[in-house]
C-alpha cells in the first residue's frame, strides 16, 4: 500500500505538487493521468525516493520513504521516462549489476535475473550489448531492473514514450501481466494508455489530484444531467414544442436531420431527473413514433479535459541525472541537488 499525505513540491515559486493526497491499494493497476506538465513525473520521483518533498508524508506499506528510504525502496520497483541503462553492459551484465545495487540476497541473484528476464520476454536478448538493442527491446530491459527482486509494488513513468504503436501493444500486455502479481503504478499523458490496462486511475492537475475512482465510477460520478439522443418520425415543430414543454427537461437542442420526414434532436434533463418515461409518453400522446433512443454519455477524453481545463496546466520541472538516480534509488538516500 501507497499513503501520500498533504505532499508538496516547490521549486522556488513554482509550485509542482500541491497537497497532493491518495491511497493507493494492492493488487491494482492504477494510472496516474494528467496534461503534460501536471506534476506526474514530479511526484513519482518523491514517491520512488528520487526527490525529496518541500513537506507532506508518503509512506510504502508502513515505511516513511523519507524516514526510512532503505525498507520503503525495498518494495518499490521503478521504471522511470528514461530508463537508467549502461549501453556498453550486456543485457545480463547490467542486470546482474542492479541485482547488486539493491542488495538482493548473492545466492539467488542469478535466479532473480533470470526470472525477471523470463517475464519481460528478453532471454534471448541477454547476451547482446544494450546498445544494439531496438527501442522497444530496451524498455522491456528497464521493465526488467523495475522487477528485479520481486517487488511488491511496479512504478512506470510514461513507459511507451517513442514506441511504435507494435510495441506499444506489446508493452501493454507486459503491464497487464505484471498486474496479476503486482501493484502497478501507471504515469501517462495519454489516455488510451491509462484505459486500455488500468483499474482505477487517478486524474492530476496543476500538482492537485481532480479525480479519483474506477474508470466506470470516475465517468458516472462526471456525467451530470441525463442527456438523450432522439430520432423521431414527425412534424419538426410539432416535436420540439412537445418536448420543450415537458417541465423535467432543461433545454431542447436540434441535431443535424438524417430525413427530412424525421426530427433528430437532444434533450437535456434537469438535474437529477429522469425524462425517458415523460418521452415516451408524450410521444405516444402525440402519435410520434421513437426511432431511435440513446443515453449520450461522456468519454474518458470528456471527462479528462472538464476536469483538467478547470485547473489549467503548468511548466513541470524534472531533474534527468541517471546517475544520480541510480544512487538515489538503489543505495542510500541522497541529498537533491540544490536543497
Amino acid at each position: 500500500m501507497i499513503e501520500i499525505s498533504h505532499l508538496v513540491k516547490k521549486y522556488g515559486d513554482h509550485i509542482a505538487v500541491n497537497d497532493l493526497t491518495l491511497t493507493v491499494e494492492p493488487g491494482k493497476i492504477y494510472g496516474f493521468l494528467g496534461p503534460n506538465g501536471a506534476g506526474k513525473s514530479t511526484t513519482m520521483n518523491i514517491i520512488t525516493g528520487y526527490l525529496g518533498a518541500t513537506s507532506g508524508e508518503v509512506k510504502i506499506n508502513g515505511f516513511d520513504i523519507f524516514a526510512q528510504p532503505e525498507e520503503a525502496k525495498k518494495c518499490v520497483g521503478y521504471l522511470p521516462e528514461i530508463p537508467p541503462l549502461y549501453v556498453d553492459m550486456t543485457v545480463r551484465e547490467y542486470l546482474n549489476f542492479v541485482a547488486e545495487l539493491k542488495k538482493l540476497e548473492k545466492g539467488r541473484r542469478n535466479k532473480y535475473v533470470e526470472e525477471a528476464m523470463v517475464t519481460t520476454g528478453i532471454t534471448a536478448q541477454q547476451s547482446r550489448l544494450i546498445r544494439n538493442l531496438s527501442k522497444g527491446y530496451r524498455q522491456r530491459v528497464g521493465f526488467a531492473q523495475a522487477v528485479l527482486g520481486y517487488p511488491e509494488i511496479i512504478i512506470l513513468d510514461e513507459p511507451t514514450v517513442g514506441l511504435d504503436p507494435k510495441q506499444i501493444i506489446e508493452i501493454r500486455d507486459l503491464i497487464k501481466e505484471l498486474g496479476k502479481n503486482h501493484t502497478v503504478i501507471l504515469s501517462s499523458h495519454i489516455l488510451s494508455e491509462i484505459s486500455a490496462v488500468c483499474d482505477h486511475i487517478f486524474i492530476i492537475s496543476k500538482g492537485k489530484l481532480v479525480a479519483g475512482d474506477s474508470t466506470e465510477n470516475l465517468m458516472k460520478q462526471m456525467s451530470g444531467a441525463q442527456e438523450i439522443e432522439l430520432l423521431i418520425k414527425g412534424d419538426n415543430a410539432a416535436v420540439q414544442e412537445t418536448f420543450t414543454g415537458i417541465a423535467e427537461v432543461e433545454k431542447c437542442i436540434p441535431l443535424e436531420q438524417k430525413d427530412e420526414a424525421c426530427v433528430h434532436l437532444n434533450l437535456i434533463a434537469k438535474p437529477g431527473m429522469d425524462i425517458r418515461e415523460q418521452v415516451f409518453a408524450s410521444c405516444v400522446n402525440h402519435g410520434f413514433v421513437i426511432l431511435q433512443m440513446n443515453p449520450v454519455s461522456k468519454s474518458l477524453e470528456d471527462v479528462f479535459l472538464e476536469l483538467t481545463e478547470k485547473e489549467g496546466t503548468q511548466k513541470e520541472v524534472l531533474p534527468e541525472k541517471k546517475l544520480h538516480f541510480v544512487k538515489s534509488h538503489f543505495g542510500k538516500e541522497s541529498k537533491e541537488d540544490g536543497e
